[in-house]
């Protein structure tokens, strides 16, 4: 699997929301539609370009596995966030940069759409843009390897995890399974592969220190406040395998469980 990770930083920020993305994935969706939307309707519906249109793919597209994330931090105290593309995706790099741009200059965030003239982007950990000019944006996606193991680490859920298990959403009662088959069936989706029971069985004894997070995002579709909420905390696992393993690393990249689109299923695996 390929990736492209993009790394915003914006200085000088009065206020930074507790979770910000509900106010990313919104403005960047609108200066997305605004770079690369042709149709003079503006409208997706029986648009005669939606079969390829990144924002159709993104936002309009439905009963599908995103094949691209946001990735912050709760309570931050700096603006700063990475935008990952998976796949096929990567290829709409400078579709994405423009949008990023144009975004942060032109249409703002928040009710007030406010506006920065000064920031960075960085992809794959290179800077392409100071606050002033863009470099070459000739840059090679990332092929996910991993070669790093441990029998003893900890999972930090960053942001709420969201998993479903006999179709309700889990608490405290979550299992090393629930998170290792989570991340399998996102893979297989995003290599457009359908859903396929997990080949073996994850191995470790966990310990968990969960607490329910509240979260809520303002859905201008249905124009009401949404409760997107769910466990954040640490998960201690000892004894586990290697293929268990490599799947939290990945997990690292792409997300676990439900709304990874908005920011939820960050994790950060360390080795204990």
């Amino acid at each position: 699997m390929k990736y492209t990770k993009i790394s915003v930083f914006i200085p000088n920020v009065d206020f930074i929301p507790f979770f910000m993305g509900s106010q990313l994935r919104g403005a960047f969706g609108y200066g997305l539609k605004k770079v690369v939307c042709i149709n003079p309707s503006f409208k997706c519906e029986g648009c005669f370009c939606k079969d390829n249109c990144v924002y159709y793919d993104f936002y309009e597209k439905k009963n599908v596995f995103h094949k691209y994330r946001f990735d912050f931090e709760l309570r931050p105290q700096k603006y700063k966030y990475n935008l990952y593309l998976f796949n096929e995706t990567t290829k709409e790099l400078p579709y994405i940069i423009s949008a990023i741009h144009k975004t942060i200059t032109e249409f703002g965030f928040g009710k007030d759409r406010k506006k920065y003239n000064f920031f960075t982007i960085k992809v794959n950990d290179k800077l392409v843009y100071d606050g002033e000019e863009f470099s070459s944006l000739d840059i090679t996606p990332i092929e996910f390897i991993n070669t790093d193991y441990a029998k003893n680490c900890i999972i930090e859920l960053k942001t709420p995890l969201r998993i479903k298990r006999d179709n309700r959403f889990l608490q405290k009662d979550i299992k090393l399974f629930d998170i290792v088959n989570s991340i399998y069936q996102r893979e297989r989706s995003l290599n457009d592969l359908n859903f396929s029971k997990l080949p073996f069985e994850p191995q470790g004894k966990i310990i968990t220190t969960l607490k329910h997070q509240n979260v809520t995002r303002y859905s201008n579709r249905q124009q009401t406040q949404m409760k997107i909420d769910g466990m954040i905390g640490k998960i201690e696992i000892n004894g586990i395998d290697e293929k268990s393993y490599r799947y939290l690393k990945l997990g690292e990249i792409i997300g676990v469980g439900k709304l990874t689109t908005f920011g939820l299923g960050k994790i950060e695996v360390k080795n204990n």
